[in-house]
C-alpha cells in the first residue's frame, strides 16, 4: 500500500497575493459602482498628485517609448540563459531570444514594479502575461536574468536551481497579478486552459483601498458648497483600528494564500487569507528574511506590533512612501521610545546624527533578494550570534563589512548585561531542530508551546512543523493551542491535532468548526475530510458541513493553481474517493508537472484503483525530478513490492534509507522483505525501525516475531515486553509473548500476559473475553 507524501495544505505560489475586491466586466471597463481614480482628482488634487507618481500608482504601467528613453539603459551584451541568449531592446520595446530553435522576439506590453526592479510583461498563447527573461536593476542600472535572481541558497539543504521564465510563477495571470493592477479578473477557462484577464486600472488605485466610489462621487457633487458630507458612502480607512490598517497592507504585502476572492478593506485577516511562517525554508530560522516574503511575517514578530498602538500607515502614507525619509529619521519611533530617542548616542553607541544612529540602522536593517531591497520590520536587535548559528544577515555586519559576526557579537555583549540575543538563539534552535526533523529538542518545543506568554509566529511555525514529529509527546502542547487568542495558532494546531489518536481529538477538531475565524474553520474541515458523518449530533453535522463547504469554496478561489488542486486531491483521498482525488492530483500535475507532492499522492490514488502501471508512471516521473528523494523512492519500493517485484522494490527502499537514514517506514518494510533471504540483515533493519518509532506497535511486534522465528525466544520476549510496555495496546504482542512463555514451559508466566491481556480496557472486547480464556486453560483446573 503506498503511503501518501504528505496530506499538507500546500499555500499559493510565492508570490501570490490576494484575490480582488471587486469584478469588472469582461470589456475591462468596470462597473458602474466604481468610477476610476481619475474621479478623485476633482476634490482631492493633491493626494491625486501624490498618488499618480508613486510606486503604488505606478505599480504596474503599459510600456512606452517614454519609459524606455528615461528609466532604462541600453543591454550592452545578451544575456546567457541555459541555452539561450537573451538581448532587450528597450527602444524597440521587445526582447530578441536566441536559442537552438531559431531567433524568437517577444513584444513588452507592460512594466511591473520601478522602485529597485522593472519587470517586462509580454503577451504569450492562451492569454498569458509572463514575465521576460530579463528585467532591469534601477539601483544598479543593469539588465540581469530575472529568474536566476530568485535561486535561494539554502543553508545545509539541497540546493534551488532556477525556474523556466516560462514557469507559472512567472505568469502574471495566476501569481503577480493582484498586487499590480485594480478591479482586476481573472477569468480563467478550465476548459480551454484560457485566460481572458481584465483590470480595472493598471497599479493600485484608490478604489483599491476605498472600495467602489461612483456613489461617493454622485453624492459629492450634489452636495451645495461648504456643507460637510455625513455619509462618504465609500470605505473610510481614517476610522480603521491598527488591525483593519495592517490586514488591508497586509493584502499585498504578506507572504499569503487566499481562502476567499472578496477581501475588502476593513476586514480581518484571518478570514480571508493564511500566512507562511517560519516553516518555509524562505525564513533563517530566526526568522530573519533569506527569500522573498513581502513584510508581513517578520512584521507580526515585532515587539512593537501585540501592544495593537501600531500600524503601517503611522510610518507611511497611503500611497507607499516613508514619511520620515526628510527631518528627523527617528521621529517615528520617538512617540513610544522618546527616552532612548533623545539619548541615541548612548543607546545606538554611535555618534547622534550619523547613520548608525538612526533607529532603523539597527532595528530595520536592509538587506537584498532578487535584486529587490526589503526592511526587516521584525524591528529586533541586531543579533550577531544568530549568524554565528544559522547564517543569518545582521545589522552590525550590514555596515561593518570590514568585521565579522564574532567580532559583532563580542561587542553586542560587551554593551548589554542582559543577554537579549539568548531568546533569538533559542526559539531560532527549535526551528532548526523542527526543520531537519531532531526531536531530541521536542521537550523544549513542548516547553515552548506550553507558555502562556509564546508568541503568534514562533508558535504556529513549530506546530506546523511538528506535523511531520511521531512522539506522543507533542500532543498536550498542541491542545493546548487550540485556545490561544490567534487564530493562526488556532488554525496550526488544528491542522497538526488531525493526526491524532488521542481520545476526545476529533470532538475538539469538531469544536474549531465553530470557530469564529473562517482560517481556524476552514483548517478543521480539512483534516475531517475522512471523519464518519454518521452517528454526529446534529449542531456538530452541521458546523462541519458549513465549514467543509467554506474550505471547498476556498480551493476554487484559484482555479489555476497547482496547489489548490492538490489540496483538493487530498480531501477526496481522505474521503475514499480515489477517482475524483486523481482527477485532481492530475490538474494539480497539469499547472505543475514537477509538483512532487501532487506526483506521489496522485500515484497513491492510481494504486488505490489499481491502476498499478500508471501510478509507477508517476512515481517514475517524480523520480527524474529529484532521484534521491527519499518519499519517492519509499513509495516506488511500496508500490515495486506490492506487485511482486521485490529486487526492484529492495533497491528503492536501499535508496530511500541513504537520503533518509531516519525513515522507520523503508527500514520496516526493507526488514520484511528480507526476513526470508537474508534473516540476520532484515532483524538489523526490524531493530532499527522499532528504535525509530518505539510507539509503533506493529514495528516492535515484527522485530519480536521474526526473534521468535529464529529461535531466540529470550530476546523477542524483552522485546515483546517493551511493546507491551511502551506502546500502545497490541493484542498480537501480548498473544505472541505468552505463546513464547508456553514453548519456554513457563505456564505461570504465560498466563500472567493472557491475564494482563484480558485487563487491559483499551483492547476490544472480544480480545480481552479470548485473553481470560487462554489464562484459564494455561494454568489449567
Amino acid at each position: 500500500m503506498l503511503a501518501a507524501l504528505a496530506i499538507l495544505a500546500v499555500p499559493a505560489l510565492r508570490g501570490a497575493g490576494p484575490a480582488p475586491a471587486a469584478i469588472p466586466t469582461e470589456t475591462g471597463t468596470a462597473r458602474p459602482a466604481y468610477a476610476g481614480s481619475s474621479s478623485c482628482r476633482e476634490c482631492h488634487e493633491r493626494f491625486y498628485g501624490l498618488w499618480s507618481t508613486s510606486h503604488h500608482g505606478l505599480a504596474m504601467q503599459p510600456f512606452t517609448a517614454e519609459l524606455a528613453r528615461t528609466k532604462l539603459a541600453p543591454q550592452p551584451a545578451p544575456l546567457v540563459i541555459g541555452t539561450h541568449r537573451y538581448q532587450a531592446d528597450p527602444a524597440a520595446g521587445l526582447v530578441r531570444e536566441d536559442g537552438p530553435a531559431g531567433e524568437k522576439t517577444y513584444r513588452i506590453v507592460h512594466t511591473l514594479g520601478g522602485k529597485n526592479v522593472y519587470y517586462f510583461l509580454t503577451p504569450l498563447e492562451r492569454g498569458r502575461l509572463q514575465v521576460l527573461p530579463v528585467s532591469y536593476d534601477v539601483n544598479r542600472k543593469e539588465w540581469f536574468d530575472t529568474a536566476g535572481s530568485a535561486v535561494r541558497h539554502f543553508g545545509g539543504m539541497a540546493p534551488d536551481t532556477a525556474l523556466s521564465w516560462r514557469d507559472p510563477a512567472y505568469t502574471f495571470n495566476t501569481s503577480c497579478y493582484s498586487c499590480h493592477v485594480s478591479q482586476l479578473a481573472r477569468n480563467y477557462d478550465a476548459t480551454t486552459d484560457t485566460y481572458r484577464t481584465t483590470w480595472g486600472e493598471p497599479g493600485i488605485n484608490c478604489e483599491t483601498c476605498h472600495g467602489p466610489s461612483a456613489e461617493h462621487v454622485r453624492a459629492a457633487r450634489a452636495i451645495p458648497p461648504g456643507q460637510p458630507m455625513l455619509d462618504a458612502k465609500l470605505i473610510v480607512t481614517k476610522t480603521m483600528t491598527s488591525d483593519q490598517t495592517n490586514a488591508m497592507c497586509a493584502s499585498c504585502h504578506g507572504k499569503l494564500a487566499p481562502l476567499t476572492a472578496d477581501f475588502t478593506p476593513g476586514a480581518r485577516l484571518f478570514d480571508h487569507f493564511q500566512l507562511t511562517t517560519l516553516e518555509d525554508p524562505d525564513f533563517y530560522p530566526d526568522g530573519r528574511d533569506l527569500g522573498e516574503n513581502f513584510t508581513e511575517t517578520t512584521w507580526r514578530l515585532s515587539p512593537c506590533v501585540p501592544a495593537g498602538r501600531l500600524d503601517c500607515v503611522d510610518c507611511h502614507t497611503s500611497s507607499g512612501r516613508y514619511k520620515f525619509r526628510q527631518g528627523d529619521p527617528n521621529a517615528a519611533c520617538r512617540p513610544c521610545h522618546e527616552a532612548r530617542v533623545n539619548s541615541v548616542a548612548a543607546h545606538s553607541r554611535h555618534p547622534a546624527g550619523s547613520a548608525g544612529a538612526r533607529c532603523v540602522a539597527c532595528h530595520m536593517p536592509m538587506t537584498e533578494f532578487g535584486r529587490m531591497h526589503r526592511t526587516d520590520h521584525s524591528m529586533r536587535p541586531p543579533a550577531p550570534a544568530a549568524t554565528l548559528a544559522f547564517g543569518s544577515p545582521n545589522a552590525c555586519n550590514l555596515c561593518h563589512t570590514d568585521k565579522d559576526a564574532q567580532w559583532a557579537d563580542g561587542q553586542v555583549r560587551q554593551w548589554h548585561e542582559q543577554d537579549y540575543q539568548e531568546p533569538i538563539l533559542r526559539r531560532g534552535n527549535l526551528i532548526a531542530a523542527a526543520r531537519r526533523a531532531d526531536w531530541t529538542k521536542l521537550p523544549d518545543m513542548v516547553e515552548y508551546l506550553l507558555d502562556p506568554k509564546r508568541e503568534e509566529i514562533w508558535a504556529t511555525s513549530l506546530l506546523r512543523l511538528l506535523r511531520t514529529c511521531p512522539e506522543e509527546a507533542k500532543w498536550p502542547a498542541i491542545q493546548a493551542c487550540l485556545s490561544d487568542r490567534s487564530p493562526l495558532v488556532r488554525a496550526a494546531a488544528v491542522e497538526t491535532l488531525g493526526d491524532s489518536p488521542l481520545p476526545g481529538a476529533r470532538e475538539q477538531l469538531l469544536a474549531a468548526t465553530r470557530d469564529e475565524f473562517r482560517i481556524v474553520r476552514t483548517r478543521a474541515a480539512a483534516v475531517l475530510a475522512a471523519a464518519p458523518r454518521e452517528g454526529l449530533a446534529a449542531p456538530d453535522r452541521k458546523s462541519l458541513d458549513a465549514a467543509t463547504d467554506e474550505y471547498l469554496t476556498s480551493l476554487q478561489t484559484r482555479p489555476d493553481d497547482w496547489a489548490s488542486h492538490y489540496n483538493l486531491g487530498n480531501f477526496y483521498l481522505d474521503r475514499q474517493d480515489p477517482t475524483r482525488a486523481e482527477e485532481a492530483f492530475s490538474a494539480a500535475v497539469h499547472f505543475q508537472p514537477q509538483s512532487l507532492p501532487a506526483l506521489v499522492n496522485g500515484a497513491m490514488a492510481l494504486a488505490s484503483l489499481g491502476r498499478y502501471d500508471q501510478a509507477e508512471v508517476r512515481l517514475r516521473q517524480a523520480l527524474a525530478v529529484e532521484p534521491a528523494n527519499p518519499a519517492v523512492n519509499l513509495n516506488l519500493a511500496l508500490l515495486l513490492a506490492e506487485l511482486g517485484r521485490l529486487p526492484e522494490a529492495e533497491q528503492a527502499f536501499r535508496l530511500a534509507l541513504k537520503s533518509d537514514p531516519r525513515s522507520a517506514v523503508a527500514a520496516y518494510n526493507l526488514g520484511v522483505l528480507l526476513a526470508k533471504d537474508h534473516p540476520e540483515e532484515s532483524l538489523e533493519w526490524c531493530r532499527r525501525a522499532a528504535e525509530l518509532r518505539p510507539q509503533e506497535t506493529r514495528y516492535g511486534y515484527t522485530l519480536g516475531f521474526f526473534l521468535q522465528q529464529q529461535g531466540r525466544l529470550d530476546e523477542a520476549s524483552r522485546v515483546l515486553e517493551t511493546v507491551i510496555s511502551q506502546g500502545p495496546p497490541s493484542s498480537e504482542a501480548y498473544a505472541l509473548l505468552g505463546r513464547i512463555h508456553e514453548r519456554l514451559g513457563r505456564p505461570g508466566e504465560a498466563a500472567g500476559v493472557y491475564s494482563r491481556g484480558a485487563a487491559n480496557s483499551r483492547l476490544s472486547a472480544t480480545e480481552r473475553a479470548q485473553f481470560e480464556m487462554r489464562a484459564g486453560r494455561t494454568i489449567g483446573p
